[in-house]
């Protein structure tokens, strides 16, 4: 493990942070903690924590001793002064003293003495550090001393590799408890450097905060020299598929499985040789369901993944059945894994949800579950994690993590149910939203108003850096593709089921407006038209619906149809005849689907104020040519100008209104000429 450690860096950061007012001690403590944050050897997401005992002015102008620790919420890749909150520093040491103290009580008192109650909840392993005298200290959850630690004889080992140098606590829930053995094994040997906490992680320390990182990764080099040494054995292959299914088919499959009450999730897939040895392994049912490799990733993966059969390419619906087999098991082994747990829990619980946050597929890899794209790729990292670790201390011995009731008590514990946050979902949260002409005007509007309804959106367009551009300003996903081409399509689709697991809601609205009196214009002209303003929605609408059926809870199809549709105008017949076609598509849609739950709606638009996203700048065009500015209004009932945004909640209205089928909004301020009624 390369130490990363800069003289130049660290004196960079002490004059950055010296110029808002913040001293030499907290600045170290942030550079350090960040050393520690970029490696995923040793934390992933907001794993670990650091602090550094220093002194700070009081309101009153005193100086007093103070001890920062990393804050609930904060990631040490990216903490600022402000993630380490500091807390008076003589009240928290003398509570060793104590005998014994509630959770509530030790939050609680951590709070009474924070200097600013603005200040997030510090970690609930501050007093591990505010007992332990050192001056910095950081703790990890280190991969390859997890790897030794995670095995039957894991203290003795970690004994025979580091000594008397190093102290050895076993397993204890992080909190008061753990504190006082901590400090306990530290007063039995004040020359130690650090602390091995049993199948949990790693603490070290030090006066200065280059010795105490220094000493983190002279700890896992040692580690995993070991493990190089001693790596004897490796996972058998089960005799997979002749022809294996590809990850983008089986995504909405399993993700039709796990849907629960109507709340879908979102998929996270990967895939390396390391994973593949993994997954592949013939002994997979046993090393794979023992436990995760630290307590602390419980509460976002669940303590067992879900193992499915390997799909084969010729026979998907034996995979579909195979998998949901595996699923019922899965969740009578968590129902029964809770009643067995609870039952013996001095505090009762009330049961989670049952279903899986990581599913393993061998011949592929995994997939991470999340009710947003970013919490699966949460669940897909740790599994990477857990995967690593397994496989280092399978090579070397056998994995045996903590006890089942171990994990019980962490995954139940209010203290880290706390970390995952209260937040309310977004309405549209847990949606995978598809919005084809995407890169500009209606589209992009549209993208922006799913994302900011929580939705997960793809954008398709055959501009792939306009794509690109609106897709990198709302967190979503880019694709190139020509709407016009079958092939184009079902590619994009692929990718999309492959980032996100599946579709779930598909607004086509990609077109463009060819003109010719209608006994007048070219034959080619008419086709073209034809294959952007009806193929283009057919190709988009098979190639949804196919999807949708594989996840089997139904779907939201939105076609961007046009007041061209009802009303045609003079020299649009090319435009308009189409369009009149892809409304009637829309019908045929609602009518021959809505068995399977899967609607389809229309916005008929007309005039609409125009927003391109070019280079960060908004730029006003018209949609049709030859329109001024009073133009928009001309004709227009309501006397007021219509723009994209207004499109686009119309939009978002339909999606909502789950029944509404067969549909036909207009937005274009009062046309009594397009009008349906």
């Amino acid at each position: 493990m390369k130490n990363l450690w800069s003289d130049k860096d660290a004196k960079r950061f002490i004059r950055r942070y010296k110029r808002q007012g913040i001293n030499t001690d907290l600045a170290l403590r942030v550079y350090t903690s960040r050393l520690l944050g970029i490696n995923p050897k040793l934390v992933i997401h907001g794993g670990g924590n650091t602090s550094v005992k220093t002194t700070l002015k009081t309101i009153m102008g005193d100086f007093t001793d103070v001890i920062c620790v990393k804050g609930s919420g904060w990631d040490l890749g990216n903490i600022e002064p402000e993630g380490l909150p500091a807390m008076h520093l003589i009240p928290l040491t003398q509570m060793k003293t104590l005998d014994a103290l509630s959770d509530q009580d030790m939050v609680n008192a951590q709070r009474t003495n924070l200097l600013d109650s603005r200040s997030p909840n510090p970690s609930v392993e501050t007093l591990l550090h505010a007992f332990l005298p050192h001056k910095f200290i950081d703790h990890t959850h280190a991969n390859p001393i997890l790897a030794l630690s995670n095995q039957p004889s894991g203290e003795r080992l970690c004994f025979k590799i580091y000594g008397n140098n190093i102290g050895y606590v076993p397993y204890i829930m992080p909190g008061f408890a753990l504190a006082k053995k901590a400090f306990e094994v530290y007063q039995e040997n004040p020359n130690i450097a650090g602390l091995i906490l049993h199948k949990h992680g790693v603490f070290t320390f030090a006066d200065t905060a280059k010795k105490s990182y220094d000493q983190m990764i002279n700890l896992c080099n040692l580690a995993e020299k070991h493990i190089r040494n001693e790596r004897r054995s490796s996972f058998v292959s089960i005799r997979l598929p002749k022809k294996t299914a590809k990850a983008y088919e089986i995504a909405p499959i399993l993700r039709g499985l796990v849907v629960d009450e109507r709340k879908p999730m979102v998929l996270d897939f990967r895939t390396s040789k390391q994973v593949r040895k993994f997954v592949d392994g013939t002994d997979i049912l046993r090393y794979s369901q023992l436990g995760t490799v630290t307590p602390d990733h419980v509460i976002r993966t669940k303590p067992m993944p879900l193992v499915v059969p390997a799909p084969d390419a010729d026979n998907l619906n034996h995979f579909r059945k195979g998998a949901e087999i595996a699923l019922k098991r899965y969740i009578r082994n968590y129902h029964a894994y809770f009643r067995r747990n609870n039952k013996i829990a001095p505090i009762k619980k009330t049961e989670l949800d049952p279903f899986p946050r990581i599913i393993l597929v061998p011949g592929l890899g995994l997939f991470g579950l999340g009710n947003s794209a970013k919490t699966a790729a949460i669940s897909a990292d740790l599994a990477e994690t857990n995967i690593e670790v397994i496989t280092d201390t399978e090579a070397m011995s056998r994995f045996q993590p903590i006890s089942e009731y171990d994990f019980f008590d962490i995954e139940y514990w209010s203290l880290e149910q706390a970390k995952l946050g209260a937040s309310r979902e977004k309405p549209l949260q847990r949606k995978i939203v598809v919005v084809t002409g995407g890169g500009s005007g209606i589209g992009a509007a549209t993208a922006r108003e799913f994302a900011a309804e929580g939705a997960q959106v793809a954008i398709i367009d055959n501009n792939s850096k306009a794509a690109e551009i609106v897709a990198s300003s709302i967190g979503g996903l880019g694709i190139p593709c020509d709407v016009t081409s079958p092939q184009s399509v079902k590619k994009a689709f692929a990718a999309i089921s492959l980032a996100y697991g599946g579709v779930d809601i598909v607004i086509s609205n990609a077109g463009a407006a060819w003109q010719g009196r209608i006994g007048d214009v070219d034959e080619r002209t008419l086709r073209q038209s034809f294959e952007v303003n009806f193929w283009g929605h057919q190709n988009i609408a098979q190639a949804a619906v196919a999807v949708m059926q594989a996840q089997g809870f139904g779907g939201c199809l939105l076609f961007n149809t046009s007041k061209q549709a009802i009303n045609p105008g003079h020299n649009f017949g090319p435009y308009g005849l189409p369009k009149a076609a892809t409304l009637s598509l829309m019908k045929q849609y609602a009518l021959e689907y809505g068995a399977e739950g899967i609607r389809s709606n229309a916005v008929n638009a007309d005039r609409i104020r125009s927003g391109l996203l070019t280079k960060g700048i908004i730029k006003v065009r018209s949609k049709a040519r030859g329109l001024n500015e009073s133009d928009y209004m001309a004709g227009n009932l309501l006397k007021r100008e219509v723009t994209t945004e207004d499109v686009a909640k119309a939009f978002v209205s339909l999606a909502k209104s789950e029944s509404t089928t067969a549909a036909i909004m207009t937005v274009d301020g009062g046309n009594i000429e397009a009008s349906l009624r």
